[in-house]
């Protein structure tokens, strides 16, 4: 595991806005910063960061945490996973304390493939720049195709000679497991003999988010008809296809700015554009669009425009994807470049100016444009008509979230004026697929619901009370004010010589705290702050807010995060008027203390009651008649000190 020193180098150069800022767009409101909720689909932006508490709040979606739990749930990295992102971001060395060898092997792999991908990366460029075969048959034909040396080393490329196994030597010699190098797909192995997957290729490194290397394009220079043009690196621990575009990691600001994303198809397409000042533009790679890169893209811009060659090839590709674009609330267009060109080659012929009036001028609505692709294809054919109506219609359908209906109905009513057929007609065929798609949720919904009933077992029909639900409420908000209070205030003085967690503790112990509390995952983030607290280490809420135990680390989130305030019943209940707030934060300690000794009174007084009604001889009831004569006086008493009156 990652030491404790490691971990607190890293956590005292975190900033939460630069983190979280380098996934989404943030802007500046007041002490905040706001933007679109990267884990749901808004448009009206509702997901807040503060840079003075070090934790983000989504108040659409209710997630909350702070920078390791955002890397976790954003990139789905493990704790020791985000911990080591942010260490290679900041330049923190970590250290590391004996783990499972199991882990240690899990976390070994990954971190040799990323070791790995650089040393390719570094071998490749510098056989390209530096080789005589790498200038003479590479660089070269680089520089025909128009690249200039800035943009070759901006984006790394490189080169592998045509020799059998030049990189598989270099690495072996540098001490690189055969075993890995394949996982890596850099090296293949055949007959039991290793060689160079990627023979006489230019290569092209493919960035994560942060700039690190996790796999290659290879495109092949020589015409050869049994060789793919492309090859590229197989999935493993830290390349998956799905959730990678290329350019992203160069493109990411400049999307941004411009609020568009233009989408083409090849590396070379997204080099020449970046190279004619056009960057913000990514590559799906030749790949249909998955939800994974529609989301990466939705991080930066709701504004989709897809650049793809003109022929039906580039057609089909662009296609391709569609409903999972308007699924995801992308406002999408296409952009066809001329038959016989690529974004590449018509950016170098047209230029710069010219390729965004052409993209300007000639954006096409994704679903027009499908369906008049689909009426040509359908002619004079009926039946292919009425397919195309019920294709349209499933396509309309897919647009359902409520903020996009306006959208919604003006495709319907486009596309009935194109198809010419009733408006009505068509909105009603559109509400028949949102149905079946309801349906289909709601019996999903139901079989689960089913599971659960059998297999709990349950109590049916029992009546919910609301002051029973109120109770709940009052209390849970009480206990969390308490922890609230003790994680905020306790390590400040009460007086000379006693710190509040001191006095906290002396006034009930921890077990008897731990009776008054309900909730286990609060009585948990007690015991770990009395563990801390015992042990000299400092219980803060930066501390939770990076702690490696995700439950109590979200929980104190939370608690920060809202003020949890003491019950508004209380008040109306015992006539108590209770400041609170940091200005009178002893004040909030001892109100917090004393209704929790006034909810184990009442306790007391009801089991005491249930008591006396069972007692049968005099004596018994004499007994309980003066234990609640002498918890009331308690009761009294603790009212007193707050400056009210208890009323039988």
């Amino acid at each position: 595991m990652i030491t404790q020193e490691t971990i607190q180098q890293i956590l005292s150069r975190i900033d939460i806005v630069e983190i979280v800022g380098s996934f989404i767009k943030l802007k500046k409101r007041g002490a905040n910063y706001l933007g679109l909720c990267p884990f749901h689909n808004e448009k009206t932006p509702s997901f807040t960061v503060s840079p003075s508490k070090e934790i983000y709040k989504c108040f659409g979606c209710g997630k909350s945490g702070n920078s390791i739990s955002f890397l976790m749930e954003a990139e789905k990295y493990s704790y020791v996973e985000a911990l080591r992102w942010l260490a290679a971001k900041y330049n923190v060395e970590i250290e590391e304390t004996e783990t499972s060898p199991e882990y240690k092997q899990q976390q070994q792999v990954a971190d040799s493939l990323y070791i790995i991908n650089n040393f390719a990366q570094k071998y490749f460029t510098d056989a390209l720049l530096n080789s005589e075969e790498g200038q003479d048959i590479a660089l070269s034909y680089l520089k025909e195709r128009g690249f200039r040396d800035e943009i070759i080393k901006k984006f790394q490329l490189g080169y592998n000679s045509e020799a059998r196994d030049a990189f598989t030597k270099a690495a072996t010699e540098a001490q690189y497991s055969v075993e890995l190098l394949q996982k890596t797909g850099l090296v293949n192995i055949r007959d039991g003999n290793a060689y160079d997957n990627y023979r006489g290729r230019i290569i092209f490194p493919i960035h994560n988010q942060s700039g690190k290397v996790l796999g290659f394009g290879a495109r092949i220079i020589k015409k050869n008809d049994k060789a793919p043009k492309y090859i590229n690196s197989p999935e493993n621990e830290i390349y998956v296809k799905s959730k990678i575009l290329y350019g992203s990691y160069f493109a990411r600001q400049a999307i941004d700015k411009a609020d568009e994303c233009l989408l083409v198809e090849g590396y070379t397409d997204v080099v020449s554009l970046h190279q004619a000042g056009i960057e913000n533009v990514v590559a799906s790679g030749g790949t249909s669009l998955t939800p994974d890169q529609l989301r990466l893209i939705k991080k930066y811009t709701n504004n989709l425009t897809i650049i793809y060659d003109g022929d039906s090839a580039g057609i089909k590709a662009a296609l391709r994807g569609l409903d999972l674009a308007l699924e995801e609330s992308l406002n999408v267009k296409l952009v066809l470049i001329p038959d016989g060109e690529d974004p590449d080659s018509y950016v170098n012929k047209v230029g710069t100016s010219q390729f965004i009036n052409f993209v300007n001028e000639n954006k096409k609505d994704f679903i027009l444009f499908q369906l008049g692709i689909a009426l040509k294809d359908a002619g004079n054919d009926s039946t292919k008509k009425s397919l195309v109506v019920n294709q349209v219609a499933e396509t309309i359908s897919k647009i359902n979230k409520t903020e996009d209906f306006t959208k919604q109905q003006d495709y319907i009513k486009q596309c009935s004026e194109i198809l010419k057929i009733e408006e009505s007609g068509l909105h009603a065929l559109v509400n028949k697929f949102i149905r079946e798609k309801v349906n289909k949720e709601e019996n999903r919904v139901n079989r689960d619901q089913r599971f659960a009933e059998e297999t709990i077992s349950t109590d049916q029909n029992i009546p919910v009370d609301d002051d029973v639900v109120s109770l709940f409420n009052k209390d849970e908000m009480n206990e969390r004010a308490m922890i609230k209070t003790l994680l905020e205030y306790g390590l400040k003085e009460w007086n000379e010589g006693l710190k509040i967690a001191d006095y906290v503790f002396k006034e009930i112990e921890e077990n008897q705290l731990e009776e008054l509390i309900d909730n286990k995952d609060l009585i948990q983030v007690l015991k770990t702050y009395t563990k801390w607290y015992k042990d000299g280490l400092e219980p803060t809420v930066k501390n939770f807010l990076y702690y490696e135990n995700q439950v109590e680390s979200t929980l104190v989130a939370g608690l920060i995060d809202f003020k949890h305030q003491l019950s508004h019943n209380w008040k109306s209940k015992f006539d108590i008027h209770v400041p609170y707030g940091e200005e009178q934060y002893l004040i909030d300690v001892y109100s917090s203390l004393n209704y929790l000794k006034l909810r184990k009174i009442k306790k007391l007084i009801d089991e005491n009651q249930k008591d006396f009604e069972k007692a049968v001889s005099p004596e018994d009831q004499m007994m309980c008649l003066q234990t609640h004569q002498h918890l009331k006086q308690m009761e009294m008493e603790l009212t007193k000190q707050m400056g009210t009156v208890i009323f039988r």
